[in-house]
């Protein structure tokens, strides 16, 4: 994943810290992140969640709103309205340089923003919340003791985490007009609602709020045992598996350059940091996910490196004997190619040349459904080892490996 900082214009005019994280290849879409409360663009559940997200050729641009992290501004200035503003800005910066946001993410306080922002953005497709409110005031329980101080001197401290925020009495009115409920049920978008019932920050009956007023296409992922800053790294890598799955259907890919497909192209192996072993993998517009069992300290969040070596052998198998069973006229109706790694010992292979230790062996057993005879099931067969991928395993192989800055 390749991050790009820099920074925008927000609403009230301050220059707001953003960071866009790019997969490898084009992204087959863009989507914009929106942080928690008092949060900020770094936190982990917004890293992540772009991290896995990118994996799946997303780019998200998440940013730091106005008085946080490292964008400008007095936060003790701004409102939800404001945050909501913000928003619709970085969407427009995402439209200028990149392309218009398709999706829209936001966890907690900033789920209720983008639902609020959903709008004003009219490019975006799919809207997805994590852990937010129903009601943007029920923020102000994190800060209750301290509500008649702000009211009666017009703004006061509150400890946020473990932090000082100055919060303001127009924080208050703004927060306390918000009708976000009536704008859900005009969202006129793909929703998808995400919530941990153990959630003890905002309360599982939110999400059931905003499920019921929204319209459909919409739908709902209960996130287990999943806390409210999404701390955990494998529930933040599940998130994004689920987002990028599901706004798939909504989401348009990026358009296939067809020089691309001219010939061979660079594969692409980058490690996603969303778990230990897990890898993203990018050969042109494709995008796929590797990984490892659990038993040997993966996530199982996709395919091994042996298993897709299988899977090179058994496509290049299905599809060279597919060609030759056209070219033939031949009724072969549907092919299934079985396979399986195993070591064995040498000397138990009395046609390899080796005859000592370990040797791998491939086993690939093929079905082939059809009105075929046993003439053509034999030629069929004999084509299988015909396969590019079965000639380049059974051939001398050089690689060269040499480090790159």
């Amino acid at each position: 994943m390749a991050t790009e900082r820099f920074q925008f214009e927000g609403a009230s005019g301050e220059q707001l810290a953003a960071a866009l994280d790019l997969p490898n290849g084009s992204p087959r879409a863009y989507a914009l992140f929106a942080h928690c409360f008092s949060c900020g663009k770094d936190t982990h559940a917004a890293r992540r969640i772009a991290m896995a997200l990118t994996a799946h050729g997303i780019a998200v641009l998440r940013f730091d709103f106005t008085g946080l992290g490292s964008s400008e501004g007095d936060f003790a200035n701004t409102t939800f309205s404001s945050n909501v503003a913000d928003l619709v800005r970085a969407a427009n910066h995402l439209r200028e340089t990149r392309q218009a946001p398709a999706i829209l993410i936001g966890h907690s306080l900033g789920g209720a923003a983008v639902l609020a922002a959903a709008g004003a953005i009219p490019d975006a497709k799919a809207v997805v919340t994590i852990a937010a409110p129903s009601d943007p005031g029920h923020v102000t329980n994190m800060f209750k003791d301290s509500l008649e101080a702000i009211r009666r001197d017009g703004s006061a401290e509150v400890s946020l985490a473990g932090r000082p925020f100055r919060i303001s009495s127009s924080f208050l009115d703004d927060i306390a007009e918000q009708r976000l409920l009536d704008k859900v049920k005009h969202l006129h978008k793909a929703l998808l609602v995400m919530h941990s019932p153990v959630d003890e920050t905002v309360g599982i009956d939110n999400a059931t709020h905003i499920f019921v007023a929204a319209k459909h296409p919409k739908s709902f992922i209960s996130l287990d045992h999943a806390d409210h800053l999404i701390s955990s790294k494998l529930d933040a890598a599940y998130i994004a598996e689920v987002i990028a799955s599901w706004a798939g259907r909504y989401a348009a890919p990026a358009p296939v350059e067809l020089a691309a497909t001219d010939g061979p192209r660079d594969v692409v192996v980058r490690e996603t940091r969303a778990s230990k072993l897990q890898q993203s993998i990018a050969l042109g517009p494709h995008h796929l996910t590797a990984d490892e069992p659990l038993s040997v300290g993966g996530q199982d969040s996709g395919p091994g490196p042996y298993d897709l070596l299988l899977a090179a052998l058994g496509a290049c198998t299905s599809m060279t004997m597919r060609l030759y069973a056209d070219r033939k006229l031949l009724p072969l109706d549907l092919i299934t190619v079985t396979l399986r790694h195993n070591k064995i010992h040498a000397e138990d292979c009395a046609a390899c040349e080796t005859k000592v230790g370990l040797i791998d062996q491939l086993e690939r057993e093929i079905h082939m459904d059809g009105a075929l005879d046993e003439e053509q099931r034999r030629k069929l067969m004999e084509i299988a080892d015909k396969c590019p991928v079965h000639r380049t395993l059974t051939s001398e192989i050089r690689i060269v490996t040499r480090a790159t800055d």
